[in-house]
């Protein structure tokens, strides 16, 4: 695969992870309205491994944290941080799993995947986004998080598998209807997607990666490191931003691509 591919799938899936855009979403819409070929699972997985590195950096203290919980989580005692943490994001992934069973099984992972749902998911999930961040208020922080919280922000989460729809789009709109601040909506938003993305690399990952060849893989390796930097990056100006203006930019920029591709899909 050119390298100018590689780099554009990694920047726009590194970018796209993490701002309330939508991924899979851009990563559909490439091959569709560009001609471009199809990037392949292999490439997939690797942007994935990618954006997952970056998140676990930039939180190294939360993850490191909840990974020292979870040997108090097995042996049955939540009694610290580390494993109230462990256990609330094991409940957070629970429901994207399921429904993400349910739609593989089913076959409508292929039929969701049209510039019509992708401009519908953008445009209703974007002005949601913003009339939730206005209107709500602003009373919690991240670490009081609780286990209700939990389910009801992975319910949230599994929306998401809707492509279009964002992940942390509407795990950040589920936070923020729940009282989170904004800072603390992105920062639950974020550490959900670790065992979410971690998941998912695992279940296409192994069997592609067996398949694939040296050259794929050399691909792979390129695009995860392109895919890391610019997730990095794009986490960093999203925090800061979060401490500073609401997400209507976000919104706008939802809007109007929506906008734009229900023209497409209907005209």
């Amino acid at each position: 695969m050119p390298l100018y591919h590689l780099l554009l799938l990694a920047v726009i899936q590194g970018v796209t992870e993490f701002l309330p855009i939508s991924s899979s979403g851009h990563l559909i819409l490439l091959p569709g309205l560009t001609g471009m070929a199809d990037q392949g699972l292999v490439i997939d997985v690797a942007v994935h491994v990618g954006t997952l590195g970056a998140v676990v950096l930039y939180f190294r203290k939360d993850v490191a944290l909840a990974l020292g919980g979870l040997g108090r989580l097995a042996r049955g005692q939540i009694d610290t941080t580390g494993a109230f943490l462990a256990l609330c994001l094991i409940v957070a992934t629970i429901p994207v799993m399921i429904l993400g069973l349910v739609i593989k099984l089913t076959g409508l992972d292929e039929a969701l995947r049209s510039i019509a749902v992708i401009g519908w998911t953008m445009l209703l999930f974007g002005l949601l986004l913003w009339v939730v961040d206005m209107r709500a208020p602003r009373v919690r922080k991240a670490p009081q998080w609780t286990l209700k919280h939990a389910i009801i922000m992975g319910l949230w989460q599994a929306v998401a598998l809707i492509p279009g729809t964002s992940r942390s789009g509407i795990t950040i709109t589920g936070a923020r209807a729940l009282g989170y601040d904004r800072v603390g909506a992105a920062r639950l938003s974020m550490l959900m997607s670790i065992p979410t993305i971690l998941i998912a690399g695992l279940v296409v990952g192994g069997e592609v990666v067996l398949d694939a060849d040296m050259a794929m893989l050399r691909d792979g390796a390129i695009a995860a490191a392109f895919a890391f930097a610019s997730a990095l990056a794009a986490l960093a100006v999203m925090m800061r931003l979060a401490r500073s203006i609401s997400f209507t930019p976000y919104v706008l920029y939802r809007v109007i691509l929506g906008l734009v591709l229900l023209y497409v899909a209907y005209v």
